[in-house]
């Protein structure tokens, strides 16, 4: 069961959350809350995905999928999905009406994409608003709440949008086979290395100026973070148009959204508006 609810993404994805939380200020016990109701809404979304895409798994033959190997039921899938948003729900409105009102949009978008949007040219929109929720989640869920800074809502953003096409990239033949045409399916394998290096590379330049704005004392880690980032993305995008594509290029584009993470982790109570 853990393996069909994609568990590295839910617990990176978690595990962010939390030292974010931990980061602006919230004290442990809401700390402990805030990740409860991530991790319930980020497994509900992964479950999801494995149930509504077992039919298409099945078609070819993904052994890494435990509806289509056959080691899970699809419906026992659909049951822990369910109540996945069962539990998340009512974890949610312990922090609050915004942070649960916050929290149950980004679930939604999550849903979206598996159940309809992947397969479309909009599919990038469900990352967009799930990723860039977070720190706003992060900032509501306090006993004091208040919106996060614009910047660390673009920052969320631009991860999830890149995080979409390096997600998608490995699937790409298997989502031909079986229909799937979605923003980076039409663009093409390189065309979306690009996009997701060149989104993340933005991510860490608007995430540099505003930890840099907002927090003087951290320029030089602002710095050098923007530095780490852009070579990144410089070296990946030179390597995605120059080369075939290998495991390298997934490996640089998860180099890049780490720095960008670690970004927006030590920007602390920054990311808190005012």
């Amino acid at each position: 069961m853990i393996s069909a609810s994609h568990p590295g993404p839910a617990v990176a994805v978690t595990l962010v959350t939390v030292i974010l939380a931990i980061g602006v200020g919230i004290d442990p016990a809401r700390v402990v809350l805030v990740g409860a109701a991530m991790l319930a809404g980020q497994l509900s979304i992964g479950w999801s995905n494995d149930w509504i895409d077992a039919d298409r798994d099945s078609a070819v033959a993904r052994s890494d999928k435990p509806i289509a190997s056959g080691r899970i039921s699809r419906s026992a899938v659909r049951t822990a999905a369910i109540a996945a948003v069962i539990v998340a729900v009512p974890l949610s409105l312990l922090l609050g009406p915004l942070a649960a009102l916050v929290n149950i949009v980004g679930i939604a978008s999550g849903w979206s994409y598996n159940a309809w949007l992947k397969r479309t040219p909009a599919s990038g929109v469900p990352y967009l608003i799930t990723f860039g929720t977070l720190p706003l989640f992060v900032t509501l869920s306090s006993a004091d709440p208040r919106p996060a800074v614009w910047w660390a809502i673009a920052v969320g953003a631009l991860l999830g949008f890149g995080a979409h096409f390096a997600n998608v990239l490995p699937d790409l033949d298997d989502d031909a086979r079986t229909g799937v045409r979605g923003l980076p399916h039409i663009l093409g394998r390189r065309p979306s290395a690009v996009v997701a290096f060149a989104s993340l590379a933005v991510a860490s330049l608007v995430a540099s100026i505003g930890i840099a704005a907002s927090s003087p004392g951290l320029i030089v880690v602002s710095v050098i973070g923007l530095v780490a980032g852009a070579t990144i993305a410089v070296s990946g995008i030179i390597l995605a148009l120059t080369r075939p594509p290998t495991r390298l290029l997934f490996q640089l584009i998860m180099a890049s959204a780490v720095v960008d993470v670690i970004l927006l982790t030590t920007a602390g109570s920054s990311l808190v508006g005012r």
